[in-house]
């Protein structure tokens, strides 16, 4: 079981304050012969579309020396957990939960820009004093 991101239990505070149900924590995955663990897993169940939405969450805090070595480790690991999921669980999407400050530094430039626009990838941004969810981006 891999250690626990500095803020994790934020954002499961913040999930929890948004209306979702915490389904795994952590969200075990196999791809072959190799364990991997998302941070958590969760579902809302909407009832206007009478439907469950199922999500995974990698948490990552960005808190390391280099932002840039912090991205590479986070989208890697963002990938890797995407293409597990699409082929075992394709109904639940992934999301990489980051703080507000690291969107802003990170994701409003143009390294940022780059990636979510090539690679597709959804942010869950929180606010780690608040415990809550500032915004998704799909």
């Amino acid at each position: 079981m891999p250690n626990r991101d500095l803020y994790h239990p934020c954002v499961k505070h913040a999930l929890v304050r948004d209306g979702w149900h915490i389904t795994h924590d952590p969200f075990s995955l196999k791809l072959g012969k190799k364990d991997m663990f998302v941070d958590l897993g969760a579902e809302r169940f909407l009832a206007a579309e009478k439907q469950n939405i199922k999500i995974a969450v990698e948490i990552k805090s960005f808190i390391g020396a280099s932002e840039v070595e912090d991205l590479r480790n986070a989208i890697g690991q963002y990938i890797l957990y995407r293409a597990a999921l699409k082929r075992f669980e394709p109904s639940r999407l992934l999301y990489l939960a980051i703080r507000e400050i690291t969107f802003i530094e990170i994701f409003e430039e143009e390294i940022g820009q780059a990636l979510l626009e090539d690679e597709n990838v959804k942010l869950l941004i929180f606010s780690p004093e608040k415990e809550v969810v500032v915004r998704w981006i799909d």
